[in-house]
């Protein structure tokens, strides 16, 4: 697709939850945290860190973006839904947070892998059906995971994501890449918990993959969007730098029982920065079909 370039400000701040700062990363993903006790499970031959909450009827997946773990990504959804309506799962995709060791390297296949042991968390937890809340990298990890088990999946709710790349995004990945122009505020606390070598391997690592994907029409999930059989709702951020438009409305007319909500305000962490409203839509959502 030709399309003119588009001038877009890329703020890393978007990426990097503002949560990252509040609550620092070195206890982000410890073994209790605020009364909440996280567990190891082994799949294949990687140990993932997760977190369990609540007794509610309906089940509940959360995944998290580039660089995320259960607490830096979603502690306002820990948190703030209700325990006695979800049970919720969090997990640390591979190689990040306490899903290390071994540290993470990424394929062309990262966002298809990350689904597929998602699932199986889930699996082995006995907890199917589940509707997922995926968010950025996450959000795609989710539409791989929705599309290759329909079955297991009630509801899908996605935001930050991306369809396929964009020429002019490839300014994004590579200021996403190196560290080194990251403001020192934001990289100070990845460096305390994964130190600078790692670090900076993991984004050269993601970098790679992404170019990876470039090379295969830069088809992301654009491919399988259509195949998504679960009720979806989208969520995105109008003032979101880091995801154009375009993504969004892509799901939109491609997802067949898609709706869309739309944060005016709202930048690449939505559901952070406007917790109380996304809950509210998602519960609404997950329990009744709507988003009012």
């Amino acid at each position: 697709m030709i399309r003119t370039a588009l001038t877009r400000h890329i703020s890393i701040n978007g990426f990097l939850s503002k949560t990252f700062l509040k609550n620092g990363l070195k206890c982000q993903f410890c073994s209790s945290i605020n009364n909440y006790k996280c567990e190891l499970m082994t799949i294949g031959s990687q140990k993932i860190n997760y977190l369990k909450v609540g007794n509610g009827p309906k089940n509940i997946l959360c995944c998290p973006g580039n660089l995320g773990t259960i607490w830096t990504d979603f502690k306002p959804q820990i948190e703030g839904l209700d325990k006695n309506k979800f049970t919720i799962v969090v997990l640390d995709p591979p190689g990040h947070g306490g899903s290390r060791p071994p540290e993470r390297v990424f394929t062309a296949k990262f966002y298809e892998e990350d689904g597929q042991t998602a699932y199986e968390l889930m699996q082995n937890l006995g907890l199917k059906p589940f509707s997922i809340l995926g968010w950025s990298d996450g959000g795609v990890a989710s539409i791989f995971l929705a599309e290759k088990y329909p079955e297991a999946v009630d509801k899908l709710i996605i935001w930050g994501a991306f369809s396929y790349n964009l020429e002019d995004e490839r300014e994004l990945y590579e200021k996403l890449r190196d560290i080194s122009r990251w403001p020192e505020h934001i990289k100070a606390p990845f460096i305390e918990v994964y130190g600078e070598e790692v670090l900076q391997n993991m984004q050269n690592s993601w970098y790679n993959a992404i170019q990876e994907i470039y090379k295969n029409n830069g088809d992301i999930c654009r491919s399988i969007v259509k195949n998504i059989k679960c009720p979806t709702l989208i969520l995105h951020g109008n003032k979101d730098h880091l995801v154009h438009p375009e993504h969004p409305k892509y799901f939109m007319e491609n997802i067949k029982d898609a709706r869309i909500h739309h944060f005016p305000e709202g930048k690449h962490n939505i559901h952070i920065e406007y917790a109380e409203e996304f809950n509210k839509l998602v519960t609404n959502f997950i329990l009744h079909g709507s988003k009012s």
